[in-house]
């Protein structure tokens, strides 16, 4: 069983680092060819609108409900695919009739997350791109489901190798329509569709070799079918006050020309190490902590809470520092050439610093809600993130008289960190488990200690390579590299980290 548990986050490991590397090579050329124009902003918004929904389709409410429910049912085998074909059915007949829907109210959609672009060239092609790319939302669902049957059984490769062929499948297209002088715009949005029938034939492939065959029927309201609505319609709320944080932001940025460009951009390099670390607390930490609660074991609860902590601001204080430090160059490194020009790389910049204030805050919550979810409570961190919402929207909407696109970025990170001062203020009564250990108060403050000189190191460093006009991939590269390696021996030299710590750790994981 080990085994294959290594087997399997060593194979969406592996698979996930792929897809952050393809993305950034998209993302580079979508910056080159296209900048932060009117169409660069026109497809951002447009692929936003089902990416937006398929966080309730897919990976959201629909198969947070449908996972437990299936992977209960695989001791027996027919049950389980007579269920996983009811739920493709009524998934595929829902998602069906939204893109309907939403293909014809296309423009009141493109109101509600860009009512900036009204009045301007922008609208028009933004509902153009919207009607194209809008029926992915219904492969990528489809996709989405059938990736939990094969994970439930064990099979990760195909599920995790998807996101992947969506990037080189752009990058593809991009190239194809530069060489042949295509209307870019168009050849991103018509790409769209044609990434998620590839995606969902991928994984519908390898589940019809495993025995798990797929075909859309008239969907029928089992009992089954019940239960799993009546888990996935509170996951759903919960869910949307996420998408309407997002909404805030983009709603903010059209009202400035670029700036949803230089919005998204910003939001792809700081979700790097955000992704990194997070995906390590969920897949590897969180679960332990939420055995040892269900356990009643108090002591083993605070440890694994602890170390989940620990392990978080032990990566991503850093990166938070170090992003901050290293922003410009950074953006100029990776997107200015091409139509993506020097004032977009200043403007970029600035609101990646802003948002790597908030990293720690965005980690924090994945260690602390588990607190919550392992107590059965959905409810209080459901009202705690309608409070943060509530902020976001105030502080986005409120100072952008002011400061302009960046208060959008200001408002989801101040949001970022009033969930997480709620949720801890909420684990006050939860006793031992939710309590730092000894260790962790330890660490902590000569983790921030470490954090504080590599950046004042890099500050130095940045201003010396600028001066000596050495080329920027090789600058980046020793900011880069040179951060991490003194960040460690910062570590170890103030005690935030301590050898003998890590070779328990070594001996633990074998």
């Amino acid at each position: 069983m080990k085994s294959g548990l290594v087997r399997g986050f060593l194979s969406v490991g592996i698979w996930t680092f792929i897809s952050r590397v393809s993305g950034f090579v998209r993302d580079i050329l979508m910056a080159a060819w296209l900048g932060t124009g009117p169409v660069a902003e026109a497809f951002l918004i447009a692929l936003s609108l089902p990416n937006m929904f398929r966080r309730f389709f897919a990976e959201g409410a629909f198969n947070t409900a449908f996972v437990p429910i299936f992977s209960k049912k695989l001791q027996d085998p027919q049950d389980a695919q007579r269920f996983a074909a009811q739920a493709f059915s009524g998934l595929f007949t829902a998602v069906l009739i939204l893109s309907a829907i939403a293909m014809i109210f296309m423009p009141v959609l493109v109101w509600l997350m860009a009512s900036g672009f009204q009045g301007d060239a922008r609208f028009a092609l933004a509902v153009e791109y919207g009607r194209i790319t809008f029926p992915y939302i219904l492969l990528i669902s489809l996709a989405s489901m059938i990736s939990g049957v094969l994970n439930a059984n064990g099979r990760f490769t195909a599920a995790a190798a998807a996101p992947v062929l969506l990037n080189l499948l752009f990058i593809v297209a991009m190239g194809l329509g530069r060489w042949q002088g295509w209307d870019l715009g168009l050849t991103l949005a018509w790409a769209t569709p044609v990434t998620g029938i590839s995606q969902l034939a991928l994984v519908w492939w390898d589940a019809h070799r495993n025995g798990w065959t797929f075909w859309p029927r008239r969907p029928r309201l089992t009992p089954d079918m019940r239960r799993l609505l009546a888990v996935a319609l509170p996951a759903a709320f919960a869910g949307g006050v996420v998408q309407l944080n997002l909404l805030i932001g983009r709603q903010v940025g059209s009202r400035f020309e670029g700036a949803i460009g230089w919005l998204s951009y910003s939001d792809r390099l700081y979700q790097l190490p955000l992704g990194v670390v997070g995906a390590a607390v969920a897949v590897v930490l969180l679960p332990e902590l939420a055995r040892r609660l269900r356990a009643e074991d108090h002591a083993g609860g605070q440890s694994a809470f602890s170390r989940a902590t620990e392990f978080g601001l032990f990566l991503t204080l850093p990166a938070a520092f170090a992003i901050a430090v290293i922003a410009e160059p950074m953006v100029a490194t990776l997107f200015e050439r091409g139509q993506f020009s020097a004032y977009d790389t200043t403007q970029t910049a600035k609101a990646l610093i802003v948002y790597a204030l908030g990293l720690p805050a965005f980690v924090l919550q994945k260690i602390l809600q588990p607190l919550y979810f392992a107590r059965e409570d959905t409810r209080t961190p459901f009202r705690f993130a309608a409070w943060s919402m509530v902020v976001n929207a105030v502080v986005a909407f409120g100072l952008m008289p002011f400061i302009g696109f960046l208060a959008a970025a200001l408002g989801t990170t101040i949001a970022a960190w009033v969930m997480v001062l709620q949720l801890w203020l909420g684990t006050r009564s939860m006793g031992q488990a939710a309590r730092p250990d000894d260790r962790l108060r330890r660490t902590t403050p000569r983790i921030l200690l470490a954090s504080i000189l590599m950046a004042a190191a890099l500050w130095i460093a940045r201003d010396w390579l600028a001066g000596h006009n050495i080329g920027r991939i090789p600058a980046l590269a020793i900011l880069v590299f040179g951060g991490a390696a003194l960040y460690f021996t910062l570590s170890f030299a103030t005690g935030a980290y301590r050898l003998s710590e890590l070779k328990a750790a070594t001996r633990r994981s074998r």
